[in-house]
């Protein structure tokens, strides 16, 4: 079986991509790698992607069971990179771009908006695919934020208030939090205790954050 695919690097410049997924695909791939400086990977969370070159622009149709931690990965290199531009579940690009205070806004909107810029770029039907899929699709940006973004004292500890705060969506932080964040800590961050982690933005988790690594 063969399957082709066109991938576009800028405006413009596109390259061909045929490979032989019954074997052989290595001699298309180093042959796209020479022609435009492409380097294909299968997606695995160990790629070393050190062993690149940056700024890198990072593209790829996610599978559901890979999704969450690939972009995770994204996360812990965003210093190196320009860009990543995904397919995924339809479902899992409305959390990822999320606003506060709406249904799909959780750990994941907070972990990625902390370090991206996100951007959904476009819906994908199923009836874009053969055979369709029973779900659809979107395309996501994400582009790394500027030295001037918001960022935690203790990253660590961001990301377990971040994941504390949506374990039980409905609970109070005060509750959520109980084991973590002070009655103290939550009047030093300006934050109202009996409101729930999805009501607060990202700049109010590195808030809250920044004064439980204080006291």
């Amino acid at each position: 079986m063969r399957s082709a695919g066109r991938i576009e690097i800028d405006a413009g410049e596109a390259v061909d991509l045929e490979i032989d997924e019954g074997g052989g695909d290595e001699n298309a791939i180093a042959g796209v790698r020479s022609q435009k400086g492409i380097d294909i990977f299968d997606g695995r969370v160990e790629f070393d992607f050190d062993s690149l070159a940056a700024p890198l622009r990072v593209v790829g149709n996610l599978p559901y069971n890979v999704s969450t931690p690939v972009l995770f990965r994204m996360s812990a290199i965003a210093d190196r990179l320009r860009d990543c531009v995904f397919m995924l579940q339809k479902e899992v690009v409305d959390r990822m771009v999320a606003a506060p205070a709406t249904p799909d806004y959780g750990r994941l909107s907070v972990m990625l908006q902390y370090r991206f810029a996100m951007a959904l770029v476009l819906r994908v039907p199923p009836g874009a695919f053969t055979p369709p899929p029973k779900v659809d699709s979107a395309v996501v940006r994400m582009a790394p934020l500027g030295a001037d973004r918001a960022r935690a004292r203790d990253e660590a500890l961001f990301a377990r208030i971040v994941g504390a705060a949506f374990e039980q969506r409905r609970k109070m932080l005060r509750g959520a939090l109980r084991d973590i964040v002070t009655p103290q800590v939550f009047e030093a961050a300006g934050i109202d205790s009996t409101r729930r982690g999805e009501t607060l933005s990202v700049a109010q988790f590195v808030a809250l954050a920044d004064a439980a690594a204080a006291a």
